[in-house]
């Protein structure tokens, strides 16, 4: 973690977390009656990428019924599926979730959010300023047209098991293996760690 400080001022980053904190965390959490732990690719090449980012961040703390528990380093990777250098590279995350939204209204969600940052869908593998995708929902395993679970190219995208690895290394994706087995497979070519940025956890 970088951590940034102005002069006369410390760094909240970088200081204890008060018991008082963590206590209003944790009853948070409780309010939250059986939550399911969901993953959360996110993406932008568009404007503001780091912003925008954080906003789509924010805006999912923001989601009655959703607590974001971790949020991954930020990568640089190329866009998939144009010829290089037609398109802005990609600024890419993992967020990792409780919630006691079902599959569907979290799709509804995200959806949201990508309207809220005038994301248009005008051609496959277009440029977007933001992509919220969900990429797996506890052990759920569809194959509902509106939302298939896990999500069908996961396993395959070095720039979502990458983030993924880094906040969750023994994660499973469920139907498929361990993220750690996966990332082995497809190698992380293309997917520039990006230290020199970061992205917040919502307080």
């Amino acid at each position: 973690m970088t951590a940034f400080s102005t002069e006369g001022q410390s760094d909240p980053t970088v200081q204890p977390v008060p018991a008082s904190v963590v206590e209003q965390v944790d009853a948070a959490d409780i309010t939250l009656s059986n939550p399911k732990r969901a993953v959360i690719s996110l993406g932008s090449n568009l404007g503001n990428r780091l912003e925008t980012l954080q906003g789509a961040i924010d805006a999912l703390e923001d989601t009655p019924g959703l607590r974001v528990k971790a949020v991954s380093p930020v990568y640089e990777t190329e866009p998939w599926g144009v010829e290089p250098g037609s398109q802005p590279s990609y600024f890419n995350a993992v967020v990792v979730v409780k919630t006691t939204l079902p599959p569907s209204s979290l799709l509804e969600r995200g959806q949201a959010i990508e309207e809220a940052f005038e994301r248009v869908r005008e051609e496959r593998w277009g440029p977007r300023t933001i992509d919220v995708d969900i990429v797996a929902y506890a052990d759920v395993v569809s194959d509902d047209p509106e939302l298939t679970l896990p999500h069908p190219r996961a396993r395959e995208r070095a720039f979502v098991l990458v983030p993924w690895h880094d906040v969750d290394p023994g994660a499973q994706l469920p139907g498929a293996g361990t993220v750690a087995d996966l990332l082995a497979g497809v190698g992380r070519g293309g997917v520039l760690p990006r230290a020199d940025l970061e992205l917040r956890l919502p307080e």
